[in-house]
């Protein structure tokens, strides 16, 4: 029988920690972290996200601002805000919302954040320092992931890990860094033939191409490690992950559920970057 990764657990756990460490940065320092999130358009999911990020910033004692515009925002417009924040002094971490509106390109947006504000980690430079292995800090859902499987203990030298899915938000990142812990990393995708034959080779299996129930029990081998990165719909509109839970949970030594696993460390995860990026400053 699989141990239950709680990421539920894990991330409150480290908002107490995170709040803690908040209170003593205040006493020393004299500031607070703070947090910019800029959302442009309505679009609903968005909405939710922003939100929960403001509660969780309220949690752990941050200052924090939502910035929303319009749907109609031009680039221009975006891109000035961004340059206001990257110039203050109280705000440490800058993120914009994806999706953008089809208008707006992200890639410009995102590399107008100033790197050390980059608290999502998606910048070129960001990306270009987790290549080499000297960052500040690591995009949110790897490094979760990452810190997951330290606090269960679960050690990654040596191993073979599989990642299923090669997106510039997770799965090349997640990569990195499961071979910066000096795995054993293949990268599977859309294009990758007897896929199975491949996840079953996996020690630990990482799933993030957003497909419901996609990896089933027979893709892994026994006593495997299963982190389910995505989240979808399926027939019946429940919440589900890219695992089949309950045949993958037979086999599998220590498995993430969805809801409830890799997800809330996600939203956790950007708190200890800008904690980081607020740190980073009193070293300068």
């Amino acid at each position: 029988m699989a141990i239950i990764i709680d990421g539920k657990k894990t991330s409150s756990d480290m908002r107490g920690e995170i709040r803690e460490r908040t209170l003593k940065f205040k006493e020393e320092n004299g500031f607070l972290p703070g947090l910019a999130v800029i959302i442009v358009g309505e679009d609903p999911a968005s909405q939710v996200y922003v939100r929960n990020k403001k509660k969780d910033c309220d949690e752990v004692g941050f200052n924090s601002e939502v910035i929303a515009l319009p749907e109609n925002t031009e680039e221009k417009e975006l891109l000035a805000l961004i340059d206001t924040l990257n110039k203050r002094e109280d705000i440490h971490g800058i993120l914009v919302q994806l999706p953008l509106p089809k208008h707006l390109d992200s890639e410009i947006v995102i590399a107008a954040i100033d790197p050390e504000k980059d608290v999502d980690a998606f910048s070129y430079v960001n990306v270009g320092k987790i290549t080499v292995g000297n960052y500040s800090f690591l995009p949110c859902t790897p490094a979760g992931v990452m810190e997951l499987l330290k606090r269960y203990n679960i050690e990654v030298a040596g191993k073979n890990c599989v990642v299923v899915g090669r997106s510039n938000i997770v799965g090349k990142p997640m990569a990195l860094l499961l071979l910066h812990a000096n795995g054993t990393v293949t990268v599977a995708h859309s294009r990758t033939q007897n896929l199975a034959d491949v996840t079953r080779n996996a020690d630990i299996l990482v799933s993030a191409v957003g497909k419901a129930d996609f990896i089933t029990g027979d893709m892994i081998k026994e006593g495997a490690v299963v982190i389910d990165v995505g989240m979808n719909k399926n027939k019946e509109g429940k919440l589900t992950g890219d695992v089949d839970y309950e045949s993958c949970f037979a086999k599998a030594s220590a498995i993430t559920p969805v809801p409830g696993g890799v997800g809330p460390m996600t939203r956790v995860m950007l708190l200890e970057n800008t904690l980081t990026a607020a740190q980073n400053k009193i070293k300068k």
